[in-house]
């Protein structure tokens, strides 16, 4: 699963998939492109707290061995 957050192909499918719903529902282009870009921040957001978790817990992990 934490794989699967930090996906940037998943993120990419998810923002195009939103951003083709906006305009199939009458959005404008502009709209679809700011919630692309949103969900795309976010995305970066969530790997780098995904990321530095497993990092932490790997470090946790070596310490606690030693």
């Amino acid at each position: 699963m934490k794989r699967k957050l930090t996906s940037r192909k998943l993120w990419m499918a998810v923002a195009g998939f939103v951003a083709g719903l906006i305009v199939a529902f009458g959005g404008k282009a502009a709209t679809a492109e700011t919630v692309s870009g949103c969900i795309m921040a976010g995305a970066s957001v969530v790997g780098y707290i995904v990321g530095e978790g497993l990092t932490d817990a790997a470090h946790k992990d070596s310490s606690d061995e030693e």
